[in-house]
């Protein structure tokens, strides 16, 4: 069944992050370490990020962290989880991670026709909106990190340029969590006899 939809974004005019949030040009920490003497940071820009945490834990942090005073703080998130969204382009060359020095496989039409429909477990892609100037995008489950709640806030949520409508981040949430729940069987060979 096909719906016919104008979008799959709406901007919402939230004080707080939501499930399915995309937000632009964050700089993100991959590592930091001591070389002579002196702090060396290991930082990339990701173009897009999308939310990835579940709505009801962010709505339930938020208030908890309101004026309203509860008398325990079992509510609170220490972190958000988050993936990079790559240009689709970008992805389909395997040229989307090259600022890290990193050779990612390029897709062929086959193959690309498949992350373009959501076919491939690894990936998920998401349409372009002109309106919120959110190119084509893809999300790679295999890339997702956390960033600390506070500091999300407080660096990061004036970057914020869309989201995905609820049916649509309800789709991407159980995409992956369905790849994150794979199991990985053993090879299993028959001994010859």
């Amino acid at each position: 069944m096909r719906l016919n939809v104008d979008t799959c974004y709406i901007k919402h005019k939230e004080k707080r992050v939501c499930q399915g949030d995309i937000f632009r040009d964050i700089k993100y920490n991959l590592s930091t370490e001591i070389k002579d003497n002196a702090i060396v940071v290991n930082e990339m820009t990701i173009p897009y990020l999308i939310i990835l945490s579940q709505e009801c834990d962010l709505d339930w942090d938020f208030k908890y962290r309101s004026d309203i005073k509860y008398d325990t703080h079992d509510k609170y998130l220490q972190s958000i989880l988050v993936s990079p969204a790559y240009l689709a382009e970008k992805v389909k060359e395997g040229t989307h991670l090259e600022d890290l020095q990193l050779k990612m496989q390029s897709y062929t039409s086959r193959k690309w026709s498949d992350i373009k429909s959501n076919q491939n477990i690894r990936y998920h892609y998401l349409q372009d909106e002109d309106r919120l100037k959110i190119p084509e995008l893809v999300i790679d489950f295999k890339h997702y990190y956390t960033i600390p709640r506070d500091f999300f806030y407080k660096e990061f949520f004036g970057n914020y340029v869309g989201t995905l409508d609820q049916m649509f981040r309800e789709h991407l949430s159980q995409r992956f969590a369905h790849y994150l729940s794979r199991i990985g069987l053993p090879m299993i060979t028959t001994a010859e006899k």
